[in-house]
This record gives structure tokens, C-alpha cells and sequence, in this order.
């Protein structure tokens, strides 16, 4: 029965989704074991290498409803590896010890290390999808609120003036850069692998690299040019992958979090009737996506430095650290998939309330645009003593609970230079958002510049 939190009954479609526990399936794993063989089978038959009667029907067994997988388990917990049990039942199944031809040349390793790249293209599709998907969601965020103000934040102090606009566009500037290290990776991770028992191919002779050509050109794989039977890099290099997006995931969650907080109150995740109330507070509105995404990308970062730490494999075959890719690196693709699957919920249906981001501006009564006056001092009176005096002013409108423009409008040594208009526009937390709106601008052009993205 279901265990684990990604295969789940009750929470697997909040860890993960059904299309990414597919392409990590017992079943799905068995019949990519098969497509090798059954592709193995084929070019050796076009080289003369095996006969073609016996590619014909090692071909024609290579479909996974000929294959008992209660045997296979019984045969996996014996043997330790899957493959070879797979490779006994086709050799039972084939007529005329045709079977025999089965695997010919090949090493457990280079069929499961083949598999797996085949497992991670499929991913590698659905993780692309679901990126697609969130940028397309805040490219129209960041859009839409290019111009709305609110506050920027520094150790969780308010700091000086932004857009909200820029906040998403920030956020999707990773995201697109996510999408770009996808496409750079592609080439290098997706390599296949048949090597025989130390990678040299001694076991095929002359016929060995055109086996190779032939098998990853029939399965649509990168040729390796050397063996990587203990040389992980490519598999930990997409760990690392899902673990920059997740981070990434992490951080927009974060900043919803703190968004959604009672005293802030500047932007909720989607609302479902029920959806993050609380057993005992009816008024709760708990970021229920947000606490998932967080969750996933914490457990895929340890899963990225398990797959980092399945790179110290001994020789050129190796003793235990190729297992604990079959433990990490499914989880880590699941629950990557979870953290997207979430996080495209709610940036589909986020909702912003411009109007308290515009209170939580004015709450400080123009302490937040302190800088904005200073520099609008500094002309006349110098930066240094522009700095202190608007220093010691900000002091006094906290003790006095007194607008800043107030206090600035009193004092003789500001009016003899600015008039009142003029300071009020200076305290307008508006008037000073620097150049956010240029860089939202900035962000989304080149998003439907760049090829990879075009129609964004």
C-alpha cells in the first residue's frame, strides 16, 4: 500500500502529480528496460551481430503486459537489480532459445542507467511545461501592476518604495533563467549509456561503438564518448537543476507567506471555500500552496546533495553509491513536480490588494520616503547635513506621531530652499520608485525576445 507522502492516496496530489509518479512507476521503469532491449535487439539484427530471427522475437516479447512483475519482484529481491530479471523472463518467453540473444553485449548498468535518462526526458517535459506555465501566469502579474506601489522590504523592515510589478518581475527573471539552464542541459544529461561490464566494450569487439551509435540514435539519445558508468556528474547536474527551481518556488512561497500575514495583508493565494481554514479559528485564511512549496523544496535540496554525494562511485563500477540515485533522484523529480504544480496555482489566481499596499506605504507618515528628501535636500544643503537633519526630523515625527512632510515644512532651514508642494512630492512614496517600472519593461521584452519563449 501507499507509504510515502508523493504516492499517497490522501496527499500524493499535494506532494507531487499523477503525471510525474507515471514517469517514475515500477511500470513505466520496466517497459523503458524493455524499449533498450527491444532497440538493442534491432540494430545488432541491421549488424549482422545477432540473428535477425532473433531480434524479431526478442522484439516481439519486449511489451510489458508479457512481463510478470510479482516475478520480477521476487527475482529483484533476490538478484538485487531489476534488469536482469527482466532479461530472464524474455529469455523464457522467446521461442527456440532465441532469448538466448537477449541483452547481447550490454551490462545491468547500461540498461538502467539508459532507462533512467529516458525517465528524465519525460520529467524534464512536465518540469518545462509547468515553468512555461508560471511565467506565462507572472509575465501577466508583473504586467498588470507594473506601476502598482508598495513598499520594498530589508530584514523584514520597511525599506524604500517598489512596484509590485518588480517584485514578479524579479521573480520571473529566475524562472526564465531556469528555463534556459533546462535547454543548456538537455544536450549533456541526455546521454545514453552502453558500455559492457568496464565501460571498454570489449565484449563486442569491433561491432561495439556502431552498437552504441545505433541503440541511442534508435532511442533519440546523446552518444557518450567515453563510459559514465561511475562518472555521475550529468545525474547530479539535473538534481541540482530541480533543486535552483524549487529554491526559486521557495522564495515566491516565502514572500506570499509574509504577504498574506494579518498586519500585511498585501496579496492572497487563490480563495476555494474552505481552503486553509482552521478547525478551531474561522477567520483564518491559511497560504496552504505556499506551506507545500515550501516543503518540497526543502526535502529536494537534501535530495540534491544525496545525488551530489552519489558521485564518489569507486572505479569503474561502483559499490553502493548508484542506489541511493534510485531513492533520490524519483523523489526529488516528484517533488519538484509537487512544488510547480502548486506554485502555478496560485500565481494563475493570486490576488493583490493595491489598496492596502498603498496603506502599509502611508503608515509610516513619509518616514519610508526619508531617503527620497534627502536627496531632495542634499542639492541645497549638502548630503551630509541634508542626511543628519532629516535624520533627527524623522526622529521627532516618531515621537511626536507627526507626518514627516509636517515637521519638514516647519523647519526654516528646508523652506528657505523647498516649498511645502514641493516636499509633499517628495514624500509621495509614488513618485519614488526608481526605475522599477523600466526594469518590469526590461524583464517582459526580453521574454518575447528570446526564441525560447516566444509567444510568452
Amino acid at each position: 500500500m501507499p507509504a510515502t507522502s508523493v504516492d499517497s492516496v490522501i496527499f500524493g496530489n499535494l506532494f507531487s502529480t499523477e503525471a510525474m509518479r507515471q514517469v517514475w512507476s515500477d511500470e513505466n521503469r520496466t517497459r523503458k528496460y524493455l524499449d533498450i532491449e527491444a532497440a538493442l535487439a534491432r540494430v545488432q539484427a541491421r549488424l549482422g551481430i545477432i540473428p535477425a530471427k532473433a531480434a524479431a522475437e526478442i522484439v516481439r516479447n519486449c511489451r510489458l503486459e508479457r512481463i510478470d512483475l510479482s516475478k520480477l519482484r521476487a527475482q529483484t529481491e533476490r538478484i538485487g537489480y531489476p534488469v536482469l530479471g527482466v532479461v530472464q523472463q524474455l529469455v523464457e518467453l522467446c521461442a527456440d532459445g532465441l532469448g538466448e540473444w537477449c541483452h547481447w553485449g550490454a551490462t545491468t548498468q547500461d540498461i538502467t542507467d539508459t532507462a533512467t535518462v529516458l525517465q528524465i526526458r519525460e520529467g524534464l517535459v512536465l518540469i518545462e511545461d509547468d515553468l512555461s506555465a508560471i511565467s506565462a501566469a507572472i509575465a501577466e502579474l508583473a504586467s498588470r501592476h507594473r506601476d502598482t506601489p508598495m513598499i520594498g522590504r530589508s530584514n523584514l523592515q520597511q525599506a524604500v518604495p517598489v512596484t509590485f510589478g518588480y517584485k514578479m518581475a524579479g521573480i520571473l527573471s529566475a524562472i526564465e533563467r531556469h528555463r534556459a539552464r533546462l535547454a543548456e542541459l538537455r544536450p549533456r544529461v541526455l546521454m545514453g549509456e552502453f558500455a559492457g561490464a568496464a565501460g571498454t566494450l570489449a565484449s563486442l569487439g569491433q561491432g561495439g561503438l556502431e552498437t552504441q551509435a545505433g541503440l541511442m540514435k534508435e532511442l533519440g539519445l546523446a552518444q557518450p564518448a567515453i563510459a559514465w558508468h561511475t562518472l555521475r556528474d550529468t545525474i547530479a547536474e539535473v538534481g541540482c537543476f530541480l533543486g535552483l527551481v524549487t529554491g526559486t518556488l521557495g522564495k515566491l512561497a516565502l514572500d506570499v507567506k509574509l504577504m498574506m500575514q494579518t498586519e500585511v495583508g498585501e496579496a492572497y493565494e487563490p480563495f476555494a471555500h474552505g481552503r486553509g481554514s482552521s478547525s478551531t479559528m474561522p477567520q483564518k485564511r491559511n497560504p496552504i500552496s505556499s506551506c507545500y512549496i515550501h516543503a518540497c523544496a526543502s526535502v529536494v535540496r537534501q535530495q540534491v546533495a544525496a545525488l551530489l554525494d552519489a558521485m564518489l562511485a569507486d572505479h569503474e563500477r561502483s559499490t553502493g553509491p548508484w542506489e541511493i540515485e534510485w531513492i533520490a533522484l524519483p523523489e526529488a523529480f516528484l517533488l519538484s513536480a509537487g512544488a510547480l504544480n502548486q506554485a502555478k496555482a496560485l500565481v494563475a489566481g493570486l490576488e493583490v490588494d493595491a489598496k492596502r499596499m498603498r496603506a502599509n506605504l502611508d503608515s509610516t507618515k513619509g518616514l519610508v520616503v526619508s531617503e527620497a528628501v534627502m536627496m531632495g535636500l542634499a542639492p541645497y544643503l549638502g548630503r551630509e547635513h541634508a542626511h543628519d537633519l532629516v535624520y533627527d526630523l524623522c526622529r521627532e515625527a516618531i515621537r511626536q506621531e507627526r507626518p514627516l512632510l509636517d515637521l519638514l515644512s516647519e523647519n526654516a532651514a528646508i523652506t528657505k530652499h523647498v516649498d511645502r508642494k514641493k516636499l509633499s512630492e517628495l514624500c509621495d512614496p509614488s513618485n519614488y520608485l526608481g526605475l522599477s517600472g523600466v526594469m518590469v519593461d526590461r524583464v517582459l521584452e526580453r521574454i518575447r525576445a528570446a526564441p525560447l519563449i516566444k509567444g510568452v
